[in-house]
């Protein structure tokens, strides 16, 4: 819509302003250091608080300090009308007396940006949006909401944004941005949702999933500062290069206290991962039975005394009969607790038994005697051969090489076939010796947690946990045993041999029974005619989800064609914005020398240290790629090559999908193949061409 210009340019004065006064408060915090803390500890601290504070007041001029705006109701003060503005950005910024220019997204005075309609105002008489292009302020719309006596002015949804359905569309290159110009209400819903409950979304492609866990994480480290900077925000991702694609959304929000991980990381402190393993194989090290395994491995080591332990003390022996010994193991044994602690309670049940008879004749003894007695020779040695120490690596690796071990402590649990199929064929010499897998690493983690309670922290986010074993489910549960999680997935896209078919199991192995299911079905990403495409799948990959729905107005562009794909790329790769070209994961060798020979530079994701390919000069009419650049990295390329087992959480303006059939047919069963092609199918914005050989899966039914 034409803006008014006198106010636009008051808009952009503001908006100048606003940037000043941001300069202004990073340069205070600058002028300060650690001279005025009292001690070295506390300048150390300081100084580190600081440093993370200037990090987030760095002011990026390409990005809008702020996107909207709204007209509130005053009860005191405000304007000549009895309103007042607020307006909405990334980050709190104020002027030199303390009174705010522009609000934190997250505050609750800005809530009613995101959810305010018509029908319910929520106490504002309008909303703003505002037009942004490289950090210059284009235009603005405005929204009216509600008159000032509170009647709404009018029903129904808010009206249609050409700006937001802009911000939507607007076409990029590289790592995923925030959202937070564009989250819709239900999105909003989730995302200040409170910290003690855990979430699992259940989102269709294109519905935001990933961005809204990462804004819950945002908000909710602006909401619990304290207590989530002290114990932690963790975000898990499927892989790295997942991990690397979202890494900017956080730190972009002002957000660097939250660390990033995958699975293999959050458990790889035991071990390293030096072998693979057939599927079978890690789907039963992966399920939830392998806990009752373990924890009957670990407390087997436990042994009843047949012996009297005897402590010398001066000129007398003190002696605890092994009966008496055996009563105090049965009674640390009751107390369920954790392999470690119950050697140590041991140990102090023993010393507690000899210290009542110390007493009993007469002796007078201080506070520290009992935990004196308790770290004596003869109590230490007695305690752990009753209560011998246990190591991870080395009690695994006994279970998977000694088949009598493993029939013990899987008695009732496995059956002798899949105790077969646990078991070592050839086992290494050692522990150190063995060659462990990422599911091996799982159990390893679980059998650390038996021995010491692992350490929690505030808040979990988890994305893509459809695809997590019962095994790796518990392990982010336990990290989060006194805190929450995020739980990001997608039932329809669940593509490992383990992965989950109902939320209830997954909420199940991460020990939060309670938690809540919300379920995002409008896509504000995928065109609607791919989204069509793709819901074709459903009804065989997963019959019991709600079909996604595009709500753009603009279908995208879906091209179905058998042409070679060297054909078809120029015209595509001409196009503004992202192109991902997704291939099955045995193609992509082939396929870098078909772009090679088609002279188009180019990056390959999962390649970290540069694509493998050299740049060729090509026509000046591309966008992003010109004949003299360095080779691309990881999500720094016009043209992205996407192996499959990649694609899922990316996307890109324009996908090319190549060989839908050979995408398929690399999964161990077709409905993981077909499972595998609904992701790659949805990883397109604005257009999607899919070339194939004329072997369409016939699942997508006619796509004439």
């Amino acid at each position: 819509m034409p803006a008014d210009v006198p106010e636009l340019t008051r808009e952009r004065e503001f908006l100048t302003e606003a940037r000043a006064q941001l300069g202004r408060m990073r340069e205070r915090v600058a002028a300060l250091d650690g001279r005025y803390a009292g001690d070295r500890v506390s300048a150390d601290v300081l100084e580190a608080t600081l440093a993370r504070r200037m990090e987030q007041l760095t002011d990026d001029p390409e990005i809008p300090l702020f996107f909207g705006r709204i007209t509130a109701r005053s009860e005191g003060g405000g304007s000549s009308d009895g309103t007042e503005t607020f307006h909405i950005g990334r980050r709190h910024v104020s002027d030199p007396d303390g009174e705010p220019m522009v609000v934190d997204w997250r505050a609750p005075v800005s809530t009613p940006f995101y959810r305010a309609t018509p029908k319910e105002p929520m106490g504002i008489t309008a909303r703003r949006r505002y037009g942004f292009a490289r950090g210059h302020l284009t235009g603005f719309e405005d929204e009216p909401l509600g008159s000032a006596d509170g009647d709404a002015a009018g029903p129904g949804a808010p009206a249609r944004s050409e700006i937001l359905e802009a911000e939507i569309e607007r076409p990029r290159t590289g790592p995923m941005r925030d959202i937070v110009a564009t989250i819709q209400p239900e999105q909003d819903v989730i995302v200040r949702m409170p910290l003690e409950r855990t979430l699992v979304v259940q989102g269709a492609p294109g519905t935001g999933k990933t961005a809204v866990g990462l804004h819950r994480a945002a908000y909710l480290l602006y909401a619990h500062r304290e207590q989530l900077t002290r114990r932690g925000v963790l975000v898990v991702g499927p892989n790295k290069s997942f991990l690397r694609y979202i890494r900017d959304v956080l730190p972009a929000l002002g957000e660097i206290h939250a660390r990033q991980a995958t699975i293999e990381e959050v458990v790889g402190t035991h071990a390293p991962v030096r072998a693979t393993e057939p599927a079978d194989v890690a789907t039963l090290k992966g399920d939830g039975r392998m806990a009752e395994v373990l924890r009957a491995a670990v407390w087997s080591h436990v042994r009843m005394p047949q012996d009297t332990l005897v402590l010398p003390r001066g000129s007398r022996r003190w002696r605890v009969p092994a009966y008496e010994a055996r009563e105090a193991v049965e009674q640390v044994r009751a107390r369920d607790v954790r392999y470690a602690l119950g050697a140590a309670q041991l140990r102090h049940a023993l010393a507690h038994r000899v210290l009542v008879q110390i007493e009993e004749s007469g002796d007078a003894l201080d506070d520290t005697a009992w935990d004196a007695l308790a770290r004596t020779k003869p109590v230490r040695d007695y305690a752990a051969a009753v209560w011998p120490a246990v190591e991870p690596r080395r009690l695994l690796f006994r279970l998977l090489s000694e088949p009598g071990f493993l029939a013990e402590c899987a008695a009732g649990v496995l059956s002798d076939a899949e105790q077969r199929l646990l078991a070592w064929d050839r086992p290494p010499r050692s522990p150190g010796a063995a060659r462990w897998t990422t599911a091996d690493l799982v159990l390893l983690d679980e059998v650390a947690d038996l021995l010491d309670r692992a350490e929690s922290v505030a808040h979990i986010v988890v994305d893509e946990a459809q695809d997590l074993s019962a095994m790796m489910l518990r392990a982010l549960g336990r990290r989060a045993a006194t805190g929450s999680l995020t739980v990001l997935g997608d039932l329809a896209q669940a593509t490992t041999p383990w992965a989950a078919d109902d939320w209830a199991d997954v909420l199940g192995h991460l020990a939060k029974p309670d938690g809540h299911v919300e379920q995002l079905t409008a896509g504000f990403r995928v065109p609607a005619d791919v989204i069509e495409l793709a819901a074709r799948l459903l009804p065989r990959i997963a019959p019991g989800l709600e079909p996604p729905t595009a709500v753009r107005r603009a279908r995208g562009q879906l091209v179905l064609t058998e042409a070679p794909l060297a054909d078809v790329l120029p015209d595509v790769v001409r196009r503004e914005g992202s192109v991902g070209l997704i291939v099955p994961d045995a193609a992509v060798a082939e396929v870098r020398t078909v772009l090679a020979g088609a002279g188009l530079t180019f990056a390959v994701v999962g390649e970290t240290d540069g694509p493998g390919d050299q740049p060729i000069d090509q026509p000046d009419d591309q966008p992003g790629d010109q004949p003299d650049e360095e080779p691309r990295t990881e999500f720094d390329a016009h043209l992205e090559l996407v192996p499959a087992s990649l694609a899922k959480g990316l996307e890109f303006d324009h996908v090319v999908l190549h060989d839908p059939a050979g995408i398929v047919a690399a999964e161990p069963d077709r409905a993981t193949g077909l499972r595998r092609l609904y992701v790659c199918l949805t990883r397109a914005v604005t257009s999607l061409v899919v070339r194939h050989d004329g072997d369409l899966p016939p699942e997508l039914g006619r796509t004439d």
